[in-house]
């Protein structure tokens, strides 16, 4: 097990398991930490807690500090001028007649990079746009392509079950999701029911999908046409957390099965 902070980057909306290098931190505190790309600020949303180190990428970049007076002035000025290169980005980029939608921009906490992230249906040579950006601001300029899943999570906003959105509050990556993975968990295969607000596949398809797998194997497929106690029929539905299955045995109707023990119990 080792000790982790979870701190959320509010301008970006990217989540990062850090050490808290020691220090005593509390949901809420902004805090400046380490990053791959410079130094960073975010806001705690999760205190300290032991993790196993499976579930880690290691090692975890550390927290430095918790962000001081000086800091928040220092993280005030950085928005400011974040907004600023995100309108240049913008005005910039209909000069050029670029087909660029930007959703948001970010400043490191250290000042050396400008993230500016954009949406787009083509490919984009934004070479120019970097140049001009960089000679104005003498600053390291990166321009990052979305899709509608990068924007959900940044935009936030509720999902059909009433919650904030996943990708919004907790997720770091985006997990491979099929339309199987519906299928298997015998969902309607209406878009309105099984898409998000982005317009593609639920993210939460995914969470329950292995339950689903296993306790089906106790039951019959869905459709197979099998010998039952009470003669030869269909099975029409399954119950996979009651462990039955209905046959429809003609003149007989539809009855109710027991499915397989499961641990020693059946059902």
């Amino acid at each position: 097990m080792i000790d982790v902070v979870v701190v959320l980057v509010e301008d970006t909306k990217n989540i990062y398991y850090l050490s808290p290098n020691s220090l005593t931190l509390k949901k809420g505190e902004e805090v400046i930490f380490e990053n791959e790309n410079g130094l960073l600020n975010g806001i705690v949303i999760k205190e300290t807690y032991s993790e196993k180190k499976a579930n880690l990428v290691l090692p975890l970049k550390k927290v430095l500090r918790v962000a001081c007076e000086t800091d928040k002035k220092t993280i005030s000025k950085n928005r400011n001028l974040a907004l600023k290169a995100l309108e240049d980005a913008k005005k910039y980029s209909n000069t050029l007649e670029l087909n660029m939608n930007f959703v948001d921009s970010y400043l490191n906490f250290d000042g050396s990079q400008i993230l500016l992230s954009f949406m787009s249906e083509d490919r984009v040579d934004f070479r120019d746009l970097v140049k001009k950006l960089a000679q104005k601001y003498k600053i390291r300029i990166e321009l990052r392509q979305i899709g509608v899943r990068d924007k959900a999570k940044k935009v936030g906003g509720l999902g059909p079950c009433g919650l904030f959105l996943c990708c919004n509050s907790f997720l770091t990556d985006f997990n491979s999701v099929s339309i199987n993975m519906a299928k298997n968990q015998m969902l309607a295969l209406n878009p309105t029911k099984i898409n998000g607000i982005c317009g593609r596949l639920l993210c939460c398809l995914g969470y329950e999908n292995d339950n689903y797998t296993e306790l089906k194997k106790s039951l019959p497929k869905l459709g197979l046409v099998m010998d039952t106690p009470e003669g030869m029929g269909k099975v029409v539905d399954l119950d996979v957390f009651g462990n039955t299955y209905s046959v429809d045995l003609g003149d007989k109707g539809i009855m109710k099965f027991p499915g397989e023990k499961r641990n020693g119990k059946n059902g």
